[in-house]
Parts: structure tokens; C-alpha cells; sequence
């Protein structure tokens, strides 16, 4: 037999609802693996049992039940289902997975499903997808569904949300071998803002020339983040981290901060990386009234009407400039840093809202200072954007590719 869906959810509260997708999948010719995540009895024990998750989350399930805490039992069946997700993925068992649910279950599945590869499908239908995703979506491509109304019954409007939802899976399933052919080449990785588009844009044009794809990530957060996971899942065999933004929202408190692995996978891996400072003259934040009240008297920018950029500071830069230093000494790859000392983005350059010459020097000398000896940095008298910036990336990557 072949590959199967996996469905995970909690069949002692929601069985109906489960079953429902199941019937949907089935009846598009899928092959359905029922995981049960609830703890409780259930006329529907499932392909993979209550019993078998708790196990594999560290606990009995009858552990679970004398103590009949939630937050307890929800840990465990997360660690459980992330685990056995794990082992059918290395036996090549699932071509998708399905889930469903509140908090809870959005949880228990969405956990699940970032241990899955990038294109395997995965959908998600959750009474949380209109909020906040990123806790459960992280740097996976994780489809989320709004539920609309609550998991809690088959109904005219729950139905056809739940029949969309398994019809989508199964599309996704079945078009998996289907499509164009594309021809597979290197792959080298790039961060990108909206400030240093021409840079990157550029940078990718001559990379591309040269026989390489180029995955450009918007660095959001979310996006450096993708990035660093698709590192060390060994997709990436070089990198232009040319919009580094992400630690200056992360040093003063905005939007776009990203997890503890920005810029250490390229070095830790041993991939070759060009480093530069795209768009550290800015913290993000969301429309006006969002600013903390704490930054009233700084320096702001109107970048759109959700986004609120504000200037960084000379001694955030300085600050800056020491915790990329540090990040960098710990790679074991070719690095080299690029300081373009005509500006960081748009907005930083002459006669421009954020143009900060001595913001730049004290960033500058702070990175210079905490660099090790070992990692060579180039000074440029352009600011970033300037075409001969992305002529010196390329030949800098391109001798250590």
C-alpha cells in the first residue's frame, strides 16, 4: 500500500468531525491514518491509539488520566504526536497531513507538522488562523484554515469549511507529481527588505547569470527564520545576508525580531556567507498607536499605513555592530563582511529621512572591534543599494562557491 494522510486530532471530544474529513478524503481516493490525541475513551480508537502518543510522549495514558490535568496532557500528546510524525516521515509513510481544533489542538497538530519537510502538504483548520500564526506556523509551510465557527459539531457552515479544507489536502496530494518540470540548481539563500530591494535584486540577477537560484526571504522574523532552517536542512549551499534589520528589532524591541540561529547556520554548517548591514537604521513597528510610548521623542518614518520604522540609535548601532561580530566569530565557513559606507538602505543616504553618517561609523568601528581577525570585512565608499555593492557580493561568494 501505498502513502498515507495522517490525520491527528482528538477523537474523544471531536470524533465526529474527524470522521467527516476522513469520509472526504476517502472518497477522493486517499489512504487515511487516524492519530488519536485526545486521552479520554472513545468508540473510534484510531490507526495510531491515545495509548501510543502518551508513550511516545514520555507518559502513560493512564498517567494522564489520574492526574486530568490539561496543560499536562496537551504537552505530552505534543511531544507524542511531533515524535511519531518524526519516524512515519523517516519510513516514508505520509504524503500530507491534516488537523483541526482550538488552541489546544492547533497546538498538538501544528507541532506535529513542523517536523514535517517544506513541500510535504499540510493544512490546518483553526479557530486561531485569523490571529497571530506565527507561534504555530514558525518557518514551515504550514496552510492554515480560519474555522470560522467552533470545532464542535457537523453543521451547514462547520461542513463546508471542513469539506474545503480535505478537498485541498487531497489537491495538494494528488498534484505532488504533477507540474512542470524545474531544473534543479544551487541554491543560494539572500534577506531582503523593501529598503534594499535593488540591492538584493541586483545581487540576484548576477547570481542567476552564473547558474544559481536565488531564494530571496523577507526579513520579518519569520522570514530570516525560514531561512536559518532551510540551512540546516541542507538546501542552501551559500548565502548573502545582506538585510540583517532583524537584530535591531530584536535588540530594541520591534516587530521583526528573529530566533537564536540568525546568522549562525551558514557558519555552522560550513557554507560560504557574504554578511552586510541592509537596513539597521530601522526598528519596525505596526501603524502609529503602536509604538510603545517609551520611544514618543524618536526619530519616525512612515513607511505604510501598518508599518512605523523608526531610526535606530548611535548607541543601539554600537550595541548592534558587537552582537553581530559575536554571531559571526562563531562560523567555521568562508565569511566576509561588507560596510557600505554611503548608506544601509533608501532611507539612510543623503538628503533621506534617516540618512545617519555617524550612526554608520559607530556601527562600523563597533563591528571592526568585536570581529575576529580571522573574518575579513570590505569597506565601500557607496551606500548599499549602489549597483558596484552587489558586483562586490557576487565576486566575494563566488570565489568561496
Amino acid at each position: 500500500m501505498g502513502k498515507k494522510v495522517l490525520v491527528i486530532g482528538t477523537l474523544d471530544t471531536k470524533k465526529d468531525e474527524f470522521l467527516y474529513v476522513k469520509d472526504i478524503l476517502e472518497s477522493n481516493n486517499q489512504t487515511v491514518l487516524l492519530m488519536n490525541t485526545g486521552i479520554y475513551d472513545t468508540s473510534i480508537p484510531g490507526d495510531i491509539t491515545s495509548s501510543e502518543v502518551a508513550e511516545a510522549g514520555g507518559v502513560s495514558l493512564q498517567e494522564l488520566r489520574d492526574k486530568n490535568d490539561r496543560g499536562t496532557a496537551v504537552a505530552t500528546m505534543t511531544k507524542g504526536a511531533a515524535s511519531i510524525v518524526s519516524t512515519l516521515l523517516e519510513e516514508n509513510e505520509i504524503s500530507g497531513i491534516f488537523g483541526m481544533g482550538g488552541t489546544a489542538g492547533t497546538t498538538v497538530a501544528a507541532t506535529a507538522m513542523r517536523n514535517a519537510p517544506v513541500g510535504l502538504p499540510k493544512i490546518l483548520v483553526s479557530t486561531v488562523a485569523s490571529g497571530n500564526t506565527r507561534p504555530y506556523v514558525g518557518d514551515k509551510d504550514i496552510t492554515m484554515m480560519y474555522s470560522v465557527v467552533d470545532i464542535a459539531g457537523i453543521n451547514g457552515l462547520s461542513a463546508e469549511i471542513l469539506k474545503n479544507a480535505a478537498n485541498a489536502l487531497s489537491g495538494m496530494v494528488q498534484g505532488a507529481e504533477k507540474g512542470p518540470k524545474v531544473e534543479s540548481k544551487p541554491m543560494i539563500a539572500a534577506t531582503m527588505f523593501g529598503v534594499t530591494t535593488p540591492c538584493v535584486t541586483k545581487t540576484r540577477e548576477l547570481l542567476e547569470d552564473q547558474g544559481y537560484d536565488v531564494l530571496v526571504f523577507h526579513a520579518t522574523g519569520t522570514g530570516g527564520d525560514a531561512m536559518e532552517s532551510l540551512i540546516q536542512d541542507g538546501f542552501i549551499e551559500g548565502v548573502v545576508d545582506i538585510t540583517t534589520t532583524e537584530f535591531a528589532d530584536r535588540l530594541v524591541g520591534g516587530i521583526f525580531s528573529a530566533g537564536d540561529d540568525r546568522l549562525e547556520s551558514a557558519g555552522k554548517i560550513g557554507i560560504p556567507q557574504v554578511v552586510s548591514v541592509g537596513a539597521l537604521d530601522m526598528v519596525n513597528f505596526g501603524p502609529p498607536e503602536t509604538v510603545p510610548e517609551q520611544f514618543k521623542d524618536r526619530l519616525f518614518y512612515q513607511h505604510n499605513p501598518t508599518t512605523t520604522l523608526m531610526r535606530t540609535t548611535v548607541e543601539e548601532n554600537k550595541q548592534l555592530g558587537k552582537l553581530i561580530a559575536e554571531k559571526l566569530n562563531k562560523a567555521e565557513s568562508k565569511t566576509v563582511v561588507i560596510l557600505p559606507k554611503g548608506g544601509v538602505s533608501l532611507l539612510d543616504k543623503e538628503g533621506q529621512a534617516f540618512e545617519g553618517n555617524e550612526q554608520r561609523e559607530v556601527l562600523y568601528a563597533s563591528i571592526k572591534e568585536n570581529l575576529n581577525e580571522n573574518i575579513p570585512y570590505i569597506e565601500v565608499e557607496e551606500d548599499i543599494n549602489d549597483p558596484s555593492v552587489s558586483e562586490l557580493i557576487v565576486k566575494e561568494l563566488l570565489q568561496f562557491m
